[in-house]
């Protein structure tokens, strides 16, 4: 399944999921710091979808009250 979630209050403006049978497959951030969303993608590909919500959700980027990885967390989240 691919998820397309637009992101809110991240400079990233939208990601790209795929998940199979709850396995997380390639991400990708559109905008964002490209580094950082690279190393996010790399780190949680093949993991369960339940193992990266549980790490990422509530991050905080700057006291934006969110970030990248939380977005991801919320996208994963929205598809379940």
């Amino acid at each position: 399944m691919t998820i397309e979630y637009t992101t809110k209050g991240t400079c990233s403006r939208k990601i790209i999921a795929e998940v199979d049978n709850g396995i997380v497959g390639d991400v990708r951030f559109i905008g964002g710091c490209n580094g950082n969303t690279q190393g996010i993608s790399r780190l949680v590909k093949g993991m369960r979808v339940e193992d990266v919500i549980a790490r990422l959700e509530n991050v905080d980027c700057g006291g934006r009250g969110t970030s990248c990885p939380d977005q991801l967390a919320k996208a994963l989240k929205k598809a379940l």
